[in-house]
């Protein structure tokens, strides 16, 4: 993969600086996801899905033990799914994208549009978990949204574990429990009744670790 939208060829800059060593582009969730696969929630699971639930929403998918790439790198947007309730417009140019329903800021606009008063996806976990109707609201909104997407995308793959990291995702039960429950409502095919959700294990690390195991198996 030598370039994506921007047109900005950095593998080939990359190589300039370094003549002789490889160098691959993949996508952080992407990264992220080989990481979880390798060292953290999906260790031993040869296919998988990540998400990173945070100021976006990106993904990645681990198929055979393998990133799955697309044709152009891009595999793994699962941000991009159109969801139940989703009706804004997305950075993308689509309308109605799990980004617009589930990440942190999205979430903190619709609470804002309801009367909440604070600013950060933080502020709103602490107000859901403290019990405010409005923020308990907003992240069920999102974790149902999430489930939604989650069933979908695990019946399209094929696979039976969904790895949730970010900072968004550290939201605990007021956006885990809805997530849950609606990924056990939509996930009813054979192949995918028993999905798993779980939390992320590295961290912030992840994808950094994700790309060292890339570098390693392709060095």
């Amino acid at each position: 993969i030598d370039e994506w939208s921007s047109g900005f060829g950095l593998v080939g800059f990359v190589q300039e600086l370094f003549p002789g060593v490889p160098a691959r582009l993949a996508m952080d969730g992407a990264a992220a996801a080989l990481g979880e696969h390798h060292h953290g929630a999906g260790r031993g699971v040869p296919d998988l899905l990540s998400l990173v639930v945070s100021t976006g929403i990106g993904g990645g998918v681990v198929l055979g033990g393998r990133i799955a790439t697309g044709r152009t790198g891009n595999a793994g947007h699962i941000g991009h799914l159109v969801v139940t309730g989703g009706t804004e417009p997305c950075t993308c140019g689509g309308v109605g994208c799990l980004e617009t329903v589930a990440s942190g800021p999205s979430s903190v606009r619709w609470a804002r549009s309801r009367g909440w008063r604070g600013t950060t996806g933080v502020e709103l976990a602490r107000a859901a978990a403290d019990g405010d109707d409005v923020a308990v609201a907003a992240l069920d909104r999102a974790g149902t949204a999430l489930g939604q997407a989650i069933a979908s995308a695990a019946a399209l793959l094929d696979v039976d574990l969904a790895v949730i990291g970010g900072g968004f995702a550290q939201a605990g039960p007021p956006l885990w429990d809805p997530m849950r429950r609606a990924a056990a409502r939509h996930a009813r095919l054979s192949f995918v009744a028993n999905l798993r959700v779980v939390p992320a294990e590295l961290g912030a690390s992840g994808t950094l670790v994700g790309a060292g195991v890339l570098a390693v198996d392709e060095g």
